[in-house]
């Protein structure tokens, strides 16, 4: 066996460019979000045939299910995901005078809580309790605001300026303008991994992340006292909605071997493939009954996301609009720099996607 690296941005060129040429790979892991995308492109094949034969789409997660399907068909199987979690500083909480067991349930309550967790030297913070802008942005707390809905309704048309999107944006520049724009910018200068992550560093005590963020706190955050709790809510009762991405496995359209890349397929999201994938990489993993396995669920941190994965949204790319949110993102940057309004800015987003739909 002959292995050949490449660079994580060229792996998916290469295999474009080889299906193209009629010599593809027999499988290839891909991007859970654009299967439809290569699936009326004749990019993958049709799998039907082999899970209506074994019998294996109970084995997912529907939300995941879901992603592979184009035209009620199959064309991939979902391998790994992930979920946006809040991981909290417990000593911080507790010497601000907060309940360490107790995370804010509310937007509202986290903003009164991250208030009394910042501190000053004079005019400088020397520690934040938590921006939404620190590993996060609008484009997870406009859904989450928004009852898990992203861009699109149920129908296909955008609502990128709905009232709770708006009341999301509104939101994180409420937070700068408390914080002051050019404080999260200083701090966000001096973010790195591992022992430089603001959180591990004791820089910040509320910080967004997915699953496999608790290996950096286990290898270089020791001494961390800290818990790990949904996102809130953006009123008591709406739903503590998070958005989550990964990778789905497939064979290419004109695989020389798609018997034979079928098994491969159905053994990598077994049980106990995809059990030891989730032990080895701590991640969030297809599989129902290995996301269930009694060794995982006893870290409290798996157990936690694996709940989570019932308000987890995965969001793939409309096929009549795949490039969206390069239209989406300039516009939320203009608010960002208060070079529009929200509702200009929403406004604009919206015009710009109706005119690529």
């Amino acid at each position: 066996m002959k292995h050949s690296y490449y660079p994580f941005s060229d792996i998916f060129t290469k295999e474009l460019a080889a299906v193209s040429a009629g010599n593809p790979p027999d499988i290839m892991m891909n991007d859970i979000n654009t299967v439809q995308q290569r699936a009326s492109k004749k990019q993958a094949i049709n799998l039907s045939k082999y899970v209506e034969q074994d019998q294996v789409k109970d084995r997912f997660f529907p939300e995941l299910w879901n992603t592979v399907l184009y035209q009620d068909e199959p064309y991939a199987l979902p391998f790994n995901t992930d979920t946006r979690m809040m991981f909290y500083n417990k000593d911080d909480f507790k010497a601000a005078g907060l309940d360490p067991e107790k995370f804010p349930t509310t937007w509202e309550e986290l903003d009164k809580a991250a208030a009394k967790l910042d501190k000053k030297d004079g005019n400088k913070y020397t520690h934040i309790g938590y921006s939404p802008q620190f590993n996060s942005d609008w484009n997870l707390l406009q859904l989450n605001f928004d009852h898990g809905r992203n861009f699109f309704d149920e129908n296909g048309k955008p609502v990128v300026n709905a009232p709770a999107k708006a009341e999301a944006m509104q939101y994180i520049l409420n937070n700068a303008k408390r914080l002051g724009q050019s404080n999260i910018d200083a701090f966000k200068a001096d973010f790195g991994s591992k022992q430089a992550n603001p959180f591990i560093a004791g820089k910040v005590s509320i910080w967004t992340d997915v699953t496999n963020f608790y290996t950096q706190i286990r290898d270089y955050g020791q001494n961390i006292n800290f818990g790990v709790a949904p996102l809130p809510e953006s009123k008591a009762g709406a739903g503590h909605y998070s958005v989550g991405g990964g990778f789905v496995i497939e064979i290419p359209y004109g695989s020389k071997h798609p018997d034979e890349a079928w098994e491969f397929l159905k053994y990598m999201t077994d049980v106990q493939a995809q059990t030891y994938w989730a032990q080895k990489n701590f991640d969030n993993v297809a599989n129902q009954e290995a996301s269930n396995n009694p060794e995982l669920q006893k870290n409290p941190v798996y157990k936690a996301s694996v709940d989570n994965l019932a308000v987890t949204k995965i969001t793939p790319n409309p096929l009549n609009a795949p490039d969206y949110m390069n239209l989406i993102n300039p516009q939320r940057d203009a608010i960002m720099l208060g070079e529009k309004s929200v509702h200009e800015g929403l406004n604009q987003a919206q015009a710009d996607v109706e005119k690529l739909v």
